[in-house]
């Protein structure tokens, strides 16, 4: 079934476009030397989202949107991803990646295209945790900015995911919340004894 795809804002596409104009930014990003003379193209964005809180006063689950994420395809496929930010003066470009989880975005994304409910589409990141996430909402008329993880949302771990964490299995957030609120806990509790 197809996503529910979120627009992106338009200040945050522009401030993509124009880093992929710009030759300084663009500099030293291997996968966006001109191919065949064409740049390339803002693609599948996806609102950005880290978790704030796994279990928070009223047990619900919170993430706060921090960005926008393209992808970016030159010649028909995905070549890297860009990102920007929301700042106090409104959305800037933050960067580019090349790295495992475009290419992990982009398989995550076929996998959930074939599910059968309408779902709608994001990342979430676990810092803490060195963790993405396909977020696939259930709640298909959310705005971007709502970080409510509802436990019947699914959660695809992107590659590479954590030991022990299967990437590109969608696990329920009910289920798979739990286990990353001990795995911070443990985090959090090695980091106070360092």
């Amino acid at each position: 079934m197809p996503l529910s795809v979120l627009t992106p804002p338009s200040p945050a596409l522009r401030s993509v476009n124009a880093a992929l104009k710009s030759p300084t930014a663009v500099r030293g990003t291997r996968a966006l030397a001109p191919v065949s003379g064409s740049p390339a193209d803002a693609t599948d964005a996806l609102p950005v989202h880290v978790l704030a809180g796994v279990g928070a006063a009223d047990g619900t689950p919170r993430a706060a949107l921090t960005g926008w994420r393209f992808h970016l395809a030159a010649e028909g496929r995905v070549v890297a991803a860009a990102e920007a930010r929301i700042t106090p003066d409104g959305w800037a470009f933050s960067h580019f990646s090349e790295g495992p989880y475009v290419a992990s975005t982009q398989r995550a994304l076929r996998q959930a295209e074939s599910l059968p409910a309408l779902l709608q589409p994001r990342l979430l990141s676990v810092p803490e945790l060195y963790m993405v996430t396909l977020w696939l909402r259930a709640d298909v008329t959310a705005p971007a900015e709502s970080g409510t993880v509802d436990p019947a949302d699914l959660l695809v771990p992107l590659a590479p995911a954590p030991p022990g964490i299967r990437a590109h299995r969608a696990h329920r957030a009910g289920d798979l919340l739990p286990a990353l609120r001990d795995r911070l806990a443990g985090v959090r509790l090695l980091g106070s004894s360092a």
